[in-house]
């Protein structure tokens, strides 16, 4: 069990969506420059193993995108936290994920989307990306060997995994990038978890164009 949460950040506000089996229980988080320049939404890892919406990978991508003038919500997905439902094993969360999608747009119509997961995160992003256009996808800790991850559209794409994920074989990994084509950049000497990496994780993030 992943032991990697934290306190909510300052510019976070605890909101509830309307999902497919009831209220999904959600973080919105403010974009912090003076202008909001996107929108984006950020999935938790395995609630099997105690994944929310607090966990420091996810509040991490979710504060680099902050900073770069995105707002963010961070759902607890069907089962989590006070989210209705049951956990389904990455199939109804991806209708939720469409809920939270459906929610954004509403009120941001124009604004261009970030899709971002972690671990079990990394699943529902990519499959709500096969539906919906988005700018990127940013997927940390590619969970291949337990759920389906797609690669919708690889230059929009950017997959972080530890050379050492103890979860998650890094050899298998290197099997579904070749299968997909698609570049992987890996951490040495980090675990699933990227325990003691998490600010160069945020410097690397930061280095992209969000």
């Amino acid at each position: 069990m992943e032991n990697t949460n934290i306190l909510l950040p300052k510019n976070a506000q605890q909101i509830f969506i309307e999902g497919p089996e009831g209220r999904l229980d959600c973080l919105k988080l403010s974009s912090l420059t003076h202008e909001t320049i996107g929108i984006a939404i950020v999935f938790h890892p395995d609630p099997k193993g105690g994944g929310t919406y607090t966990n420091k990978i996810v509040q991490i991508i979710a504060k680099t995108l902050c900073n770069n003038g995105y707002l963010c919500i961070c759902p607890n997905l069907r089962g989590v936290g006070l989210s209705a439902g049951t956990h389904d094993m990455g199939i109804g969360e991806v209708s939720d994920a469409r809920a939270i999608y459906e929610y954004l747009r509403l009120d941001y119509p124009e604004l261009p989307l970030v899709l971002a997961g972690f671990s079990f995160g990394t699943s529902i992003a990519s499959q709500l990306a096969e539906f919906v256009e988005h700018e990127k996808l940013i997927m940390v800790g590619m969970a291949v060997t337990r759920y389906k991850v797609v690669i919708p559209d690889i230059n929009k794409t950017i997959a972080i995994h530890g050379e050492e994920d103890e979860v998650v074989d890094p050899e298998l990994v290197k099997t579904w990038a070749r299968e997909n084509e698609i570049p992987v950049i890996w951490f040495p000497h980090t675990g699933h978890f990227f325990h003691g990496k998490l600010v160069v994780l945020q410097n690397m993030l930061n280095n992209f164009k969000l």
